[in-house]
């Protein structure tokens, strides 16, 4: 699927008017007496500004402060950061709308930077972001489940930031989809692949199982369990799913197969180290 820049450009923009309204730094009333907040420059952000009638601040309280006064100023990493903080309930209250609204400014106004750009990470990571939020919507707000719109926003990752979440997420809305077509799952399996060969460790164990047990695509029970194997080395601790397919395929794995994976394992680290 192609989908041009300027077509997201404005999909997303008119994306943002259902997101929260606008709010103060800190999302509470503006108050003209307070003092100003005590900050420390982010790279890009705006020069500092120190109050001589500012309070003495807790260090979680300034940072916090200091995050809310880059991001206004626009600055993408402070804007990101306070997303995943809202999206996660990390030192502020969880609020999946918030967080909608920092990833949206981000997608808005910097949907045509350059992949090189420095902060091009954050920006397809925040379209990511948006495209998990239309999977499933947010509860009790406009902003509703729309597996179409999350498709152009993973579409875009993957493709223009060459992101390899997106990828990734892009690849299953063409796998998992009950009636996917042949086109569908060949368009799946590319960005599957390509989402596995830089070190996506979802994509490696879904890739992983695909080739160990011949779901839709020829077996090959080595090349499968290399995947998996690589996957299971990167995966948290509650990613339970993929241990535990590692573990089948392991043993279910002849003895021919494990010896070949581990050639393959030796190839992949060579490759990755030259």
């Amino acid at each position: 699927m192609r989908t041009s820049r300027r077509a997201i450009v404005a999909f997303v923009l008119g994306a943002s008017a259902l997101a929260a309204p606008a709010f103060a730094f800190d999302g509470a009333p503006v108050n003209k007496d307070a003092a100003l907040p005590v900050v420390t420059t982010l790279p890009g952000a705006a020069p500092t500004v120190r109050s001589r009638t500012a309070p003495v601040t807790a260090p979680q309280e300034t940072s916090l402060s200091a995050l809310q006064y880059a991001a206004e100023g626009g600055h993408p990493i402070a804007q990101w950061k306070l997303g995943r903080m809202y999206a996660n309930g990390d030192g502020v209250a969880q609020d999946d709308l918030r967080a909608f609204e920092y990833f949206s400014r981000i997608a808005n106004a910097h949907a045509e930077d350059s992949p090189s750009a420095p902060q091009a990470q954050v920006v397809a990571n925040a379209f990511v972001a948006l495209g998990r939020y239309y999977l499933a919507g947010i509860p009790n707000s406009k902003i509703k489940a729309d597996p179409d719109r999350a498709r152009e926003m993973f579409s875009y990752a993957a493709s223009y930031f060459g992101n390899a979440d997106a990828q990734y997420d892009l690849a299953r809305l063409y796998l998992k989809t009950p009636d996917a077509s042949r086109e569908d799952f060949r368009y799946g399996a590319r960005w599957l692949g390509l989402a596995a060969q830089k070190g996506q460790h979802e994509a490696q164990a879904l890739l992983g199982q695909m080739l160990f047990n011949g779901d839709r695509l020829p077996r090959q029970a080595a090349r499968g369990l290399m995947w998996l194997t690589l996957a299971r080395d990167s995966a948290g601790a509650e990613e339970t799913w993929i241990k535990e397919s590692y573990n089948r395929a392991f043993a279910k794995a002849s003895d021919d197969d494990r010896a070949m994976c581990l050639q393959m394992l030796e190839q992949w680290v060579q490759g990755r180290r030259e």
